[in-house]
């Protein structure tokens, strides 16, 4: 049934901190570069399965946010709630508007958070764009488990 589902994520965004506190909506002139949420929207709204994964390695469980992180340019804040718990902010690089190239991650940037070893069983993901909108996803462990 998917009240509880939905229940949980009414729960969530309730409970969430005002995301868009303190933040003014960037111009969404589009640039060809995938800088504003305009442009990056509809590419994460296609790819919302792939917005995180879980890995089981050397005895934890690793959330990784690669996938957002590519595509960053056009979020201002990227939150994560895992199993219910607080929401906690994943810190995702800025994008200056002369960049060369969006999608690429910079060097030394923390891609994963860990916990212990199955102990991840749900994760709501909540994104920030840019021109203050936000989406919601909650995904479940078996969802995007990696091999």
């Amino acid at each position: 049934m998917q009240l509880p589902r939905i229940a949980a994520l009414c729960l969530f965004v309730l409970t969430t901190p005002a995301l868009a506190e303190d933040r003014v909506a960037e111009d969404q002139t589009p640039t060809g570069k995938f800088l504003t949420a305009g442009e990056v929207r509809p590419i994460l709204n296609a790819t919302k399965t792939s917005w995180i994964g879980v890995r089981e390695f050397d005895g934890q469980d690793l959330v990784y946010f690669t996938h957002l992180l590519a595509w960053r340019c056009g979020l201002y804040e990227v939150q994560y709630v895992i199993n219910g718990g607080a929401a906690e902010v994943f810190t995702i690089p800025e994008c200056p508007p002369d960049i060369e190239n969006a999608m690429t991650i910079p060097e030394d940037t923390q891609i994963f958070i860990t916990q212990p070893l199955g102990s991840v069983e749900t994760v709501d993901v909540t994104l920030l764009y840019d021109d203050l909108g936000t989406d919601v996803v909650q995904f479940s462990r078996a969802a995007v488990l990696m091999p």
